[in-house]
């Protein structure tokens, strides 16, 4: 990556900057909301008051490469070029170690600059990622699913070529880029209130989080914006909810191991250390945010499967389980809706605007069938082709994964 020292200060207008240099090189992808899962998630239980939502979906399943990962590897390549040359950034080429969207994140935009990309995959990635990938780089390199020998390899690309590691999350650069898509949110909701002649009050907004490029990003955008929330969602399956773990710990420590075969596979990775600065930090400043991060929250395996049928049944919008946890934190979560019940009672409001960060779509037929449940006419081959499309199982047969980042 480009040096620290050369990087934007981690607040609103860098993102704005961040934007102006990819705006060219990423879509933007539709905002969209849907009334029916309005109605779903502020029906009340047991005759018990509840929140109220009009949900705001931002989808970057239609990102380029799928996923919203294409926004923070096109920021960190552009400044790397910026710092260093292009020639120098080409003569040595990029690495990473993924197991799918930042992987074809980063092929894809070295391909755009015409720079090597080294791209370093567990076997336990999906056949659908790993495909996706090596549509941008003939250098996919597999390793064993375990940090220690992802890392090995791409210290071996290193020793061998030079190149320069790009990490899926734990940059600012990565931040910033990533934070673009809040930024593209929150335009297009205040553009949808001016054209209802209502005026915009967002009041959270939700994303997934795996290791914390997306969220902290968000977060970062949203720095200075006292009225908006911002909350991470989690897999609670195996550990999953490291971030939530960790923050809910007293004194918060970051949970630096994580392993878990949950079906969110985006999200099988521990929060970075840049991200969870972001997520710790407060701010004493009259009229301030007095804290980046809301909260974290998380969900169950079957609670996520719920979510994601609504939104395939009911949006006919095509996405990742790690895409859908927001909104099954929305649905499902007690503390998150007990929350947000009280501060409305306490505003005085009927309903809250809020937004849901949609992260991917890389998912395929086979996966959706393996999650939920399928009889094929070999049993035996279609759950194990399942498997591998789901990502719990890897290309040696073993169900291993340890921080594996998405």
């Amino acid at each position: 990556m480009a040096d620290i020292s050369t990087t934007m200060p981690l607040v609103t207008d860098s993102v704005r900057q961040a934007y102006k240099k990819i705006k060219a090189r990423v879509y933007k992808t539709p905002l969209l909301t849907n009334k029916t899962i309005d109605s779903i998630a502020s029906s009340s239980s047991a005759g018990k008051g509840g929140p109220e939502f009009n949900i705001y979906f931002k989808c970057e399943n239609y990102q380029r490469i799928g996923a919203f990962k294409a926004r923070g590897a096109f920021h960190a390549v552009t400044h790397l070029v910026e710092v260093m040359g292009i020639e120098e950034v080409r003569r040595r080429g990029l690495v990473t170690h993924s197991s799918g969207n930042h992987a074809q994140a980063l092929a894809l935009a070295s391909s755009e600059f015409g720079i090597p990309a080294y791209i370093v995959m567990p076997t336990i990635s999906t056949p659908s990622k790993i495909s996706g990938t090596q549509a941008y780089t003939e250098h996919v390199i597999f390793s064993g699913s375990t940090s220690q020998e992802r890392e090995a390899k791409v210290q071996e690309v290193i020793d061998n070529t030079g190149a320069i590691l790009i990490p899926p999350y734990d940059h600012p650069d990565i931040m910033l880029g990533q934070g673009t898509a809040a930024l593209e949110m929150h335009e297009q909701y205040q553009t949808k209130k001016a054209e209802q002649g209502q005026p915009p009050r967002l009041r959270a907004v939700l994303t997934p989080l795996g290791g914390g490029g997306l969220l902290s990003g968000t977060a970062i955008y949203f720095s200075e914006s006292p009225d908006t929330a911002i909350v991470g969602c989690e897999p609670s399956y195996q550990g999953g909810n490291d971030g939530e773990m960790g923050l809910n710990a007293n004194p918060p420590k970051r949970i630096e191991t994580v392993k878990t075969l949950t079906i969110a596979d985006g999200l099988r990775t521990p929060v970075g250390l840049s991200p969870w600065q972001i997520f710790i930090s407060t701010n004493d400043d009259p009229g301030a945010k007095k804290r980046l991060l809301e909260g974290i929250y998380s969900v169950s395996e079957e609670q996520i499967k719920h979510a994601m049928k609504l939104v395939l049944e009911r949006m006919k919008v095509f996405v990742e389980p790690s895409a859908v946890v927001p909104l099954a934190v929305v649905l499902y979560n007690e503390k998150f809706r007990e929350w947000a019940h009280s501060r409305q009672k306490a505003e005085g409001v009927e309903s809250w605007d809020i937004g849901i960060i949609l992260s991917g779509g890389n998912t395929t037929i086979d996966a959706i069938m393996g999650i939920f449940g399928t009889k094929g006419e070999d049993p035996v081959r279609e759950t194990r082709k399942e498997r591998r499309a789901e990502g719990t199982e890897g290309l040696d047969g073993k169900s291993v994964a340890e921080n594996v980042a998405g």
